[in-house]
């Protein structure tokens, strides 16, 4: 914690962040519910001076490891959103998957999170997995619907390199037919997706905000930041991370570069594109995509009607 303690006082700094700036705070990535709640302890009053009173504070949790005791030291450091990952409810998927927990724990984490007192609870599902059906798909989002929930993250398998099932493709189905249906299903219960994998009666706004290429502080090892065209990269290493801390790379991006993103991103959720910022031939070009029913015009923004068409719009736009 110490290493982390040092990177975010010095990203402070070249924020150039003021008291009461921070709208969003989240601890995520790897397993925060393994650690101690009084490690956090310093990190949160380094910050506090500069979060809002009505930030929204989230942090990841895995239900085997979020017990009643770590849930109550997270609350006491005024962490008002939890995020589990629970992946499914169907005890055979999660040891496929390698997940610690069983069905069992992870409701009960979210009852106990709920009883605890916080504000906002999420949990994310996995589909597309080898062997899903839509009997085992319907099963996880009912159970998920009986859980005090005001958000889902539903997001398909995907295989990245140096991951447990980088040797065994073969578990990812790709049946897009899926897809529809886990959108259909959530939906009809009344989250309303927001983003291609993000649903919910409560919208999380850490998200929103790197749709919105909002500037935002990233504070340990692998955790990327972004400053108005720069991208920073702590060293991924944990061991050498410790070490240093400060050792940064920096990624300059150009003014098409972000455009890019920008497009890429507002297509894939509700953010939407701005349309001043579009060149004279891309604002034709979703002029067209309005007339066929693509896309829908608003005052100041073009909007997405169908995420899952949204790569394709976009290479459109960009063409």
């Amino acid at each position: 914690m110490k290493a982390l303690y040092k990177q975010l006082a010095f990203e402070l700094k070249r924020f150039g962040a003021q008291k009461n700036s921070i709208e969003t705070l989240f601890i995520g990535g790897g397993t925060p519910s393994t650690v101690d709640p009084k490690l956090y302890t310093p990190i949160f009053e380094l910050l506090k001076p500069y979060l809002q009173e009505n930030a929204e504070i989230t942090t990841e949790a895995n239900p085997n490891s979020a017990s009643k005791e770590w849930l109550k030291g997270m609350k006491a450091l005024d962490i008002n959103r939890v995020s589990f990952g629970v992946q499914s409810f169907d005890e055979d998927k999660l040891k496929n998957l390698n997940r610690a927990h069983t069905p069992s724990q992870a409701k009960e984490a979210i009852e106990t999170a709920k009883a605890l007192g916080f504000e906002h609870l999420s949990l994310d599902l996995i589909y597309n997995y080898q062997g899903d059906t839509k009997a085992l798909l319907l099963n996880d989002i009912e159970t998920a619907f009986t859980l005090p929930i005001d958000h889902i993250s539903a997001y398909e398998l995907t295989i990245e390199d140096g991951t447990k099932f980088s040797s065994t493709p073969e578990v990812r189905q790709d049946d897009e037919n899926l897809a529809f249906f886990v959108v259909e299903e959530i939906e009809k219960r009344g989250f309303k997706a927001y983003e291609i994998s993000n649903f919910g009666s409560y919208q999380s706004r850490h998200n929103k905000g790197y749709w919105e290429l909002e500037n935002y502080i990233g504070a340990g090892a692998g955790a990327v930041g972004f400053l108005r065209n720069t991208r920073f990269y702590p060293q991924t290493d944990i061991e050498r991370y410790i070490h240093d801390p400060l050792n940064i790379t920096e990624e300059h991006l150009t003014e098409d570069e972000l455009l890019t993103e920008k497009i890429f991103l507002g297509l894939r959720s509700n953010v939407g594109i701005e349309k001043f910022s579009l060149t004279q031939k891309m604002q034709e070009r979703a002029t067209l995509l309005c007339k066929e029913h693509k896309l829908s015009d608003g005052n100041t923004h073009y909007y997405n009607k169908n995420f899952f068409l949204s790569d394709e719009l976009a290479l459109f736009i960009l063409d």
